[in-house]
């Protein structure tokens, strides 16, 4: 499934809490741009199709730092991460059966846990496989995920909803199974609906993790894979870049 398979990484952040000069995907991650961690990983899957990196802002100190080891679409105005997919669709192939979209300021996102989801969606078949995250609390090294989406399962263990925090309940908030916007979607699928989602919200903005609540209205399967927290630590602000070094140092 190496063949049809294909990476998209979005990497057109312009990384306003962090002074905003250069993108966020290449700002310097322990001497090297952030993007190049993931790029590694995903090079170590082997997929037989390039990654594709949707870029925006600076777009020209992207391509010359990364050449042509990848493929680009240029996302020119910041209107999410459901409208940064859409803007890639135009380079996919249309025979690729498979859409990974993943993030460039994650730079510890490894090969092993790619190439997973990419089985766990081989073999169950759904409209999405989502990453998933659990941590134990809020509170210190983990302050940094309370906001993210929660994962809210139904009795049987199945994906009920995904909740915004800033939508969330007193319970909810309290819910420690995460979504870190980590997908593997069926290609058709995905192009058919990506679509149907709106902006309607505080940002005016088009997100990607719309399809899965989109997805459980159809009565869709979803599929899930939970990862190290560690693994989907994104990078905002200089206190997350710092804490960042010290992961990657750790992991590498």
């Amino acid at each position: 499934m190496l063949h049809n398979t294909q990476i998209i990484i979005l990497a057109g952040g312009k990384g306003k809490r962090m002074g905003g000069e250069i993108p966020k995907a290449l700002i310097p991650l322990n001497n090297r741009p952030i993007i190049s961690y993931l790029l590694d990983s995903v090079k170590n899957c082997d997929f037989e199709i390039k990654p594709l990196v949707v870029i925006g802002f600076r777009d020209d100190l992207v391509q010359a730092e990364l050449g042509d080891i990848v493929n680009y679409a240029l996302q020119e105005k910041q209107l999410g991460t459901g409208h940064a997919v859409l803007r890639a669709k135009q380079m996919v192939d249309a025979a690729t059966e498979n859409i990974i979209v993943l993030y460039g300021d994650m730079p510890n996102t490894k090969t092993e846990t790619i190439k997973k989801l990419l089985e766990i969606h081989n073999n169950e078949s759904p409209a999405i496989t989502m990453m998933t995250t659990k941590v134990p609390d809020f509170e210190n090294e983990h302050s940094g995920f309370l906001g993210f989406g929660r994962v809210v399962r139904d009795e049987f263990g199945n994906i009920k909803k995904i909740v915004e925090i800033r939508d969330a309940s007193m319970e909810e908030k309290n819910i420690t199974e995460l979504n870190p916007s980590l997908f593997c979607f069926n290609a058709n699928w995905l192009w058919e609906n990506l679509p149907k989602i709106n902006n309607n919200n505080a940002q005016g903005e088009f997100y990607l993790p719309d399809m899965v609540g989109l997805a459980i209205e159809q009565g869709q399967k979803i599929s899930s894979l939970q990862i190290n927290p560690m693994e989907c630590i994104g990078i905002n602000t200089v206190e997350e870049l710092r804490r960042a070094e010290g992961v990657v140092q750790i992991s590498n």
